[in-house]
């Protein structure tokens, strides 16, 4: 029998599991734009629920699974963390009432978890976390029908769990053209492992990860002092250049490393010299690094070279502290005014963004909050929900503008008891603008959402990013860091400018019956590059188009385009 200590600290063995590889999750992520949310998504997800059990003390299982589930939906992040805490909210409904459980309780209950998660998908897709989840549940069912011993049922869900993930290459092709089994039910095996490690062997996985003995431990010990030995006086900056340098020794050069070291000393300081039987590694600041190498090459030849600029480096770092200081006092003040407030007027508006600029258009649109978040940053169903608390509004409209967003906005739908919640399942952010602007005054609730809907589906969007890993689209073959366009979510080419790219774009996009086209430039492009980018694309749309030009500063995008 599994009872609620046994569960809990199950539950707390899969979270951790997760955390330990969520990168390789994450990593699994098939297009190249840069949002690794799988991982991290499953991750926050469920260790919410985790950090709620490490306090509860219910010996009851199923007090210890509704605590799991209500911090897992508060905490859900992206389409994945949704589905993750509905499965376990779904088991949480199935376990009602119970102390302790045997395989067909929990069989029976996971049937209801994976109900609960095929329902909340408006289309479910095969070849995904739900199929991972409905095959374990049909497993564990069959096994639970001969032997209802759940350390038996476990093994047979896990078994089927990873049996299922193997084969969604086969389901979807997408996957089976990239190579890599889905995300998502990668991540659900990833904490079933976990669970079963505690229920069958009675061991807790930690999140730490151990360090395996290293053939080349030497040589890690020696980088190690070396870097330790540099950093102790890199506070004081004396001289401008952290010249930084490895030597591949001549065997017929008799100097020792130590006169190397002597005359580095002469000009410059903070010098810390390694020496191994095959290379000296060097660190010095100095006003002259060219001389430090001109020495270093009288030892053998040069095999790596980096040189900084630490004044400049320290004016970047400052100015990016102070930066950081604001937007955590700016963050932190906004969080402050997030207080549950009455509903007092008829209609609200909470939209989710990043980027001052694109804060400030929302409101200036009518929002009351705009909850930060967007592409590698879901804002979790709590986050949401505080918004939309804080909103004095009997009836508020949510715009989650990212389509990774939109199912756990929905998730507040049910934990909101004294006012009415709309989402408005805008996919981006020229969709969410638009969706406003078509809102009406004089028109019903209902009306409003189907006109706000119909507004965000007639608008184009397009956005210039970066490629977060190496990738392949049809004969298209993308290396991480390239820039990259997306005309509508679809890739249509690769750049190394994003002026140029978003210029391209705009070519691509705008038609003959195009009126308007509003640029949104982020915090990585500059004024006069957006100035360029508007001027030329101005110029090729013609007098017929009205272009024009928003500071969003968001992150990720260089630029949004939205085309009407």
């Amino acid at each position: 029998m599994i009872n609620g200590s046994c569960y809990k600290n199950a539950l707390i063995s899969g979270a951790n599991n997760i955390l330990r590889h969520k990168d390789e999750v994450n990593a699994l992520n098939i297009f190249p734009v840069p949002d690794g949310d799988t991982g991290t998504n499953m991750s926050m997800t469920i260790q919410a629920a985790a950090a709620t059990l490490e306090e509860t003390d219910s010996p009851g299982i199923a007090e210890v699974a509704a605590a799991a589930a209500s911090a897992m939906l508060k905490s859900a992040r992206g389409n994945s963390g949704v589905i993750l805490s509905l499965l376990f909210r779904g088991i949480a409904n199935g376990l009602k009432g119970k102390d302790s459980i045997n395989g067909k309780d929990f069989t029976a209950a996971l049937r209801m978890g994976v109900t609960a998660a095929y329902e909340a998908v408006m289309n479910p897709t095969e070849g995904t976390i739900l199929t991972v989840a409905r095959m374990a549940c049909e497993a564990g069912e069959v096994a639970s029908e001969a032997e209802d011993d759940p350390i038996i049922v476990f093994n047979a869900v896990c078994a089927s769990a990873q049996e299922t993930l193997a084969a969604t290459p086969d389901m979807l092709p997408v996957l089976k053209k990239a190579g890599v089994v889905d995300a998502g039910g990668k991540g659900l095996c990833l904490i079933f492992e976990g669970m079963l490690s505690l229920i069958r062997d009675g061991i807790m996985i930690q999140s730490d990860v151990a360090v395996t003995p290293d053939a080349d431990a030497k040589e890690k010990e020696t980088a190690e002092f070396f870097r330790n030995a540099a950093a102790e006086f890199d506070s004081v900056i004396n001289f401008t250049y952290c010249t930084e340098f490895i030597i591949g020794k001549n065997t017929d050069v008799t100097k020792s490393y130590l006169e190397l070291k002597a005359f580095l000393e002469t000009i410059g300081d903070c010098v810390v010299v390694a020496d191994d039987d095959d290379i000296i590694k060097v660190h010095v600041h100095t006003e002259h690094p060219g001389q430090a190498l001109e020495e270093a090459v009288t030892f053998g030849q040069l095999l790596t070279v980096k040189i900084e600029n630490m004044k400049e480096q320290h004016r970047k770092a400052a100015e990016k502290y102070e930066r950081e200081k604001a937007k955590a006092a700016a963050e932190e003040k906004k969080k402050e005014a997030l207080k549950p407030v009455a509903p007092v007027d008829e209609v609200g508006f909470v939209s989710v963004a990043s980027g001052d600029g694109l804060e400030t258009v929302f409101k200036d649109l009518g929002c009351y909050h705009v909850v930060n978040g967007g592409q590698s940053m879901n804002p979790s169903t709590e986050d949401i929900y505080e918004a939309v608390m804080a909103t004095p509004a009997k009836t508020v409209f949510v715009f989650p503008n990212n389509k990774n967003i939109i199912l756990a906005a929905e998730q507040v739908i049910p934990l909101v008891t004294d006012r009415s919640v709309i989402i408005i399942p805008t996919k981006t952010i020229p969709q969410g603008l638009v969706a406003l602007l078509a809102y009406s005054e004089d028109a019903a609730a209902e009306q409003n959402a189907d006109a706000m809907t119909l507004a965000a589906k007639g608008v184009a969007t397009g956005q210039v990013t970066y490629a977060a890993r190496n990738s392949e689209f049809g004969n298209t073959k993308i290396r991480e860091g390239e820039i990259i366009a997306l005309n509508n979510g679809k890739l249509t080419h690769k750049d190394k400018d994003p002026v140029h790219a978003v210029v391209k774009l705009a070519k691509d996009m705008i038609k003959r019956d195009t009126s308007y086209v509003t640029i949104i430039y982020g915090q990585d492009i500059n004024e006069a590059q957006a100035n360029v980018a508007l001027e030329t694309i101005q110029a090729r749309a013609g007098s017929h188009v009205e272009v024009s030009l928003i500071e969003g500063g968001q992150p990720i995008y260089y630029f949004i385009l939205s085309v009407e």
